[in-house]
């Protein structure tokens, strides 16, 4: 039962790490903080970005009051391969901790450590370009490793899956990303599908996930020279679908769901790096059983271009 009620907590879990962004725009323009750009990388240049985000679980309303917090610091380097081809590589650190109360007390459980590797390969399909603005179109495929630990126990005994720093499978990625940029402001769209394999005798279910993102030059208002860097706002928007997670071949009916986060944000670009902010706001959650809700989400980072 406890293996249960963990499964159906972090349900929430994999729905928000899975919104994390993977890639980024040229530095010296605004781009995405919690999602993702068909922004062209130019080619031979190493880029560098690293987040931190905060997410909080609380009010769980069984006896057990359950509460999550996850840590998680994830370092991509990207690197322009030629002017339309972009490769991409993720190392994500975690620390997940679940607190819950038991006939024994309160217990707390977790790991902390070097998550999954991702790696991703973006072309440039679609370009159209006009005075003061700019349309891309690039569609990506990527694979998730195992490099996570995904045997990890404590004084319980082995680790639920869903605790475990690790998958322990490899999971394919596709989908595509859009970007129309102007002088004052940038839009970006984005469809992501993850393909999720069984280790371990267990399945998390696929994932979907669309995103949208604003950026808006708040200061200066006027472009001109002797600026040190630029001011913008941003407001992004997440809908997050996870399928049904299965154990040992069955359906875990309390487990996936749909998740919609609002993000309002602030950046701050400079030509050689950005430093970035956003909180992520559940909107709606409609998760299946009696799975923890998130609280929010908090975002930080920064960008450095090589």
């Amino acid at each position: 039962m406890k293996i249960l009620r963990i499964t159906q907590l972090l349900a929430v879990l994999r729905l928000a790490v899975f919104g994390a962004p993977f890639w980024f725009a040229t530095t010296g323009i605004a781009g995405p903080i919690t999602s993702n750009t068909a922004l062209p990388v130019a080619e031979d240049v190493l880029i560098v970005r690293g987040q931190g985000k905060y997410i909080r679980s609380t009010g769980d309303s069984t006896f057990m009051d359950r509460e999550l917090t996850v840590w998680s610091a994830p370092t991509v380097f990207v690197y322009g391969a030629t002017e339309r081809l972009a490769l991409f590589g993720v190392f994500p650190y975690l620390d997940k901790s679940l607190d819950s109360t038991t006939p024994s007390g309160r217990l707390t459980r977790g790991d902390s450590g070097l998550g999954d590797f991702t790696f991703l390969a973006r072309y440039t399909l679609g370009q159209w370009d006009s005075q003061g603005e700019t349309l891309r179109l690039a569609p990506f495929v990527g694979l998730e490793g195992p490099t996570g630990d995904d045997d990890e126990t404590d004084f319980l005994g082995r680790l639920p899956q869903p605790l475990q720093l690790g998958s322990g499978s490899w999971n394919p990625i596709v989908g595509t990303a859009f970007s129309w940029q102007t002088l004052d402001w940038e839009f970006d769209a984005s469809l992501t599908y993850k393909f999720n394999t069984d280790a371990n005798g267990f399945e998390f279910g696929d994932q979907v996930g669309f995103h949208t993102s604003f950026q808006y030059r708040l200061w200066p208002r006027s472009l001109g020279g002797g600026t040190p860097g630029y001011l913008y706002g941003v407001f992004e928007s997440s809908l997050l679908w996870q399928d049904h997670n299965r154990a040992g071949g069955s359906r875990d009916e309390n487990s996936g769901g749909l998740t919609w986060y609002l993000a309002p944000g602030l950046q701050y670009v400079t030509k050689r790096y950005i430093i970035e902010t956003a909180v992520q706001i559940p909107v709606v959650q409609n998760l299946n059983g009696s799975a923890l809700e998130n609280d929010f989400i908090v975002t930080a980072g920064f960008r450095v271009n090589f």
